[in-house]
């Protein structure tokens, strides 16, 4: 079974490479160098200009000789979270913590899945400066898709940037600048959401500038769960002659009330009750009224980059300084983390004749203090400080990379990233110290093949290395929930997780004409050594993090299909659809043969949209098409259930000014686990779930100036 999907490659070429004949005939045609040599030339390892547009980022990713999404958050009816403009991407699996500006997983083909809240296995980017921490972790509710014209993905060791080592890949945010989004948004619905949005900007010659501002609060679905989020963001740039500059400033202030996990009957009996509204020994032990769980994060951080050059012979420098100060409280333990990123990139890239190169250079430190405090059962203050950490975390990082064009079809791409991370931590309570660090090679080779503007095939292996963070170093629980002297903590030596995978795959588009479709088809298989794994205990809260001292292996299907139908009248249908299958396993070890806890197997999200006028309006599926397991034991009864949650969308632009929207979601009422935690084992009574959003409605109206 599990080598079926890698079966499907050869179809698929063949379908592209036969569907029809305007496509054969069309590939003797493009071998030319002045019509595919823009294609590569531009856009594997130099780049044109700081504010790339769509178009020019289309070009770059057809040269990546792996997965990649363009996602154009601009044209999406809604865009309040990031699963809305995540949602219909292959390879991108978002498991949403209670649908608001929280912290819902990301995934990409198995990273991070393990931490507890999210903060690892990719690496976020705003205009090709990294917005992680220099340990790697990252607050996920930081990031506002609204203030985005692109998002650019690097599905796993594709990522181009030199920070850019793990699994999961890279994914970066490219800034609406000038005018582009000047825009007055007002949004409200269910569960007491109302969201506000002004962005307004200028431009000139050879200058502009944007500001935007948000402000979303909402009561929640759930009792416990209501959230706060205040975002400014701003950029300016200046150009002359040949040099390029940009300086971003942003601040973000993030709150949110954790309505915590509950058992599987009760989620289905009372879907938005929280441990605290009955009277049983969950209820006593961990009430969460009383415990208050919650997450208080902002970040202030201020970039500069500047380009100067030519697609001969270009540089590109950039240097940013952010800001964090985040408490998150479980019920258990507060974390509170305050400190300093500071970072630096610097890239010379250029062509002889057909050799394209890159050379790259980058550097961060992170200057963080965390301490941990055991919750007072009875009320949610801090009763007991156990922990006072100083940590201090640095990479550096340089890659050099090449693109051979053999042919205007063919391309040999290959790269190699050398990393040093350093972990250091010292508990100031006790004295007890650990300083970690490790130098590793990402190599990766690629090749591809591009007969014809309709047609793209690629393969590559690569290697990809994950350091730990500090969430997954530093560690603190109380054993005994309703004693905070049994508080404990403890700092974990371990190693990097490696894998090494291969891929194939392809994009293309079959035939001609307005209704011919896009496909896009990635098969993937990583073989992993020391996953890092972390675990919760029997209370739903993080109890540490391991290597699994055994093999590991992550590998699956990644499909897209887009494209226009003829519709009723002067109408179109358009159709996208996202498929995601991932066969994760253990290999070797006390769990072999089992599945890896986490990762739904079978994950497909589709939208028809009806377009007529200024109207566009149709339903949306997302379906979940198997259980998945939430322990690595995959003791039965346990698992997160399947389930499939239909929407429908209505939108409206009056005029060139005016537009408006109406969302419905959930349109079943179903009632179905949206996220859960991790463990070794687990029981059915365990409280294990986090229940997903009941039906809600969300408008929205909108003038642009």
């Amino acid at each position: 079974m599990s080598a079926l999907p890698f079966r499907i490659l050869p179809l698929a070429i063949a379908l592209g490479l036969t569907s029809t004949p305007a496509l054969a005939q069309t590939a003797p045609q493009k071998s030319s160098v002045s019509t595919l040599a823009p294609v590569t030339v531009t856009g594997q390892l130099g780049t044109r200009s700081l504010d790339r547009g769509v178009a020019q980022e289309k070009i770059i990713l057809k040269s990546v000789p792996g997965g990649t999404n363009l996602v154009e958050p601009q044209k999406e009816i809604k865009l309040t979270t990031l699963n809305d403009a995540l949602a219909h991407q292959p390879g991108i699996v978002m498991q949403e913590f209670f649908g608001g500006n929280d912290q819902p997983r990301l995934n990409i083909r198995g990273s991070g899945i393990q931490s507890n809240p999210v903060n690892r296995g990719v690496l976020l980017m705003q205009d090709g400066l990294p917005l992680n921490e220099a340990d790697g972790s990252f607050v996920i509710g930081f990031l506002e898709p609204r203030n985005a014209s692109a998002i650019s993905i690097r599905r796993g060791a594709n990522a181009g940037s030199p920070a850019a080592t793990t699994l999961g890949g890279e994914l970066d945010f490219r800034s609406l600048t000038g005018t582009e989004g000047d825009v007055a948004t007002l949004e409200g619905g269910s569960f007491g959401r109302r969201n506000v949005y002004l962005g307004k900007g200028f431009t000139s010659e050879d200058m502009d500038g944007r500001m935007a501002f948000s402000y979303e609060k909402a009561d929640g679905y759930r009792h416990h769960s209501s959230s706060e989020r205040t975002v400014f963001s701003s950029n300016f740039g200046f150009r002359n002659g040949g040099f390029e500059n940009r300086t971003y400033l942003s601040y973000t202030d993030l709150k949110f009330e954790i309505p915590n996990v509950t058992p599987r009957d009760r989620m289905h009996a009372d879907p938005r009750a929280v441990s605290g509204d009955y009277n049983q020994q969950i209820d006593r032990v961990n009430n969460i009224y009383r415990r208050d769980p919650n997450r208080e994060s902002t970040q202030f951080r201020l970039a500069n980059r500047s380009h100067w050059g030519t697609d001969t012979l270009n540089h590109t420098v950039g240097v940013y300084w952010q800001t964090i100060d985040d408490t998150f409280t479980n019920p258990q333990v507060s974390h509170p983390t305050r400190g300093h990123t500071f970072g630096a990139q610097w890239q010379l890239a250029g062509q002889v004749d057909r050799l394209e190169y890159r050379l790259a250079f980058d550097w961060s430190r992170s200057d963080m203090d965390r301490r941990l405090y055991a919750v007072n059962p009875q009320n949610g203050s801090r009763a007991l400080k156990f922990g006072d950490y100083d940590l201090q975390a640095e990479n550096r990082n340089a890659m050099v990379g090449l693109v051979w064009h053999l042919t205007p079809q063919w391309q040999l791409v290959g790269d190699v990233k050398l990393s040093q991370a350093i972990r250091d931590a010292r508990n100031t309570m006790t004295g007890q110290k650990l300083d970690q660090d490790w130098s590793y090679a990402s190599p990766k080779l690629g090749i591809v093949w591009q007969p014809s503007d309709a047609l793209r095939l690629y393969a590559n292996i690569s290697r990809s290395n994950e350091a730990p963070t500090y969430w997954e170093i530093v560690s603190g629980e109380v054993p005994m929930p309703m004693n905070v002297n049994s508080a404990v903590t403890s700092l974990s030596k371990l190693d990097l997780q490696r894998a090494t995978t291969l891929e194939i795959g392809g994009a293309g588009r079959i035939g001609s004409g307005d209704y011919a479709p896009n496909w896009e088809l990635s098969l993937y298989r990583s073989n992993v050594r020391d996953e890092l794994m972390a675990v919760s205990n029997a209370m739903g809260t993080g109890s540490g993090t391991f290597n699994y001292r055994d093999r590991t292996r992550h590998q699956g299907v990644e499909l897209g299909l887009s494209g226009s139908l003829p519709g009723v009248g002067d109408g179109t249908f358009d159709y996208r659809l996202a498929y995601t299958f991932s066969d994760f396993t253990f290999r070797g070890g006390e769990y072999e043969g089992n599945r890896i806890a986490g990762v739904p197997r079978h994950l497909l999200s589709a939208e028809l949209l009806y377009r007529v006028g200024g109207w566009r309006f149709g339903p949306n599926v997302r379906w979940l098409a198997s259980n998945t397991p939430t322990n690595h034991q995959n003791v039965r009864g346990t698992e997160q259930d399947a389930y499939t949650l239909l929407g429908f969308r209505i939108a409206y632009e009056h005029n060139k000014h005016w537009s408006g929207y109406l969302v419905a979601d959930n349109l079943t009422d179903k009632v179905y686990a949206s996220s859960y935690v991790i463990r070794r084992t687990a029981t059915p009574a365990m409280p294990t779930f986090l229940p997903g959003n009941g039906r809600s409605l969300m408008a929205g109206l909108s003038y642009r100036y």
